[in-house]
């Protein structure tokens, strides 16, 4: 397969230092991958502090993406609960297959959009808390570059002018590869998580328009 450096995956300069990974083609709009920030509040970093906390290894790394959104937190949570079905917010998901019942320790095939650096990645769910708001996933196997990834998802309430919001808070930890730096792989994946919570913000918030 051809292959290309990173940048033409993240969309940045930085990209350019980076070894080659496979030929990605993201031009659909909505897959581009956003360089945002969202910046948070020392009180918001609570929750960083409390939900997010991963074992660091060797040779890996850990970073968080967060999200303000204009919907109540059951109608964002009642999106990202939803193991069995990620491509309800996520735009790289094209199909997914659940092994069982959907409870803690239970398994998802998901199939990604053809054109990414990836066809297939096995995911496992370790943390599905419905009273605290918490989704963590392992990816046990696939054809994708992150190998030994985790992540936590949590979601929090919150006022955004007079109006109920959401705080989504998403981090991770994953191996830095042989190939690459350690600035270099936390890029990537921040702004593939980046372009996740923005699709979420969007289906949220389309979902509370409706009549």
């Amino acid at each position: 397969m051809s292959t290309v450096e990173m940048n033409s995956i993240a969309g940045g300069p930085r990209g350019s230092a980076v070894a080659r990974l496979p030929m990605v083609n993201l031009q659909p709009t909505h897959w581009r991958l956003a360089d945002e920030r969202c910046t948070l509040q020392e009180e918001e970093m609570d929750y960083v502090r409390r939900f997010h906390c991963h074992e660091l290894g060797s040779n890996q790394c850990t970073s968080f993406v967060a999200k303000h959104i204009r919907a109540p937190l059951q109608t964002v949570w009642s999106l990202v609960r939803r193991f069995d079905q990620p491509q309800l917010y996520k735009p790289f998901v094209r199909k997914c297959i659940i092994e069982g019942k959907m409870e803690t320790g239970c398994v998802r095939y998901v199939t990604v959009q053809s054109g990414l650096p990836a066809t297939r990645s096995i995911e496992k769910l370790e943390v599905l808390d419905d009273n605290e708001h918490i989704l963590r996933i392992k990816f046990t196997g696939g054809d994708h570059q992150l190998k030994n990834y985790s992540s936590i998802l949590t979601v929090h309430s919150e006022v955004i002018n007079d109006q109920p919001g959401t705080l989504v808070i998403e981090s991770f930890l994953v191996d830095i590869p042989e190939e690459n730096t350690k600035d270099d792989i936390i890029y990537f994946v921040e702004n593939v998580l980046k372009c996740n919570l923005r699709n979420l913000a969007n289906v949220s918030e389309e979902r509370l328009a409706r009549p």
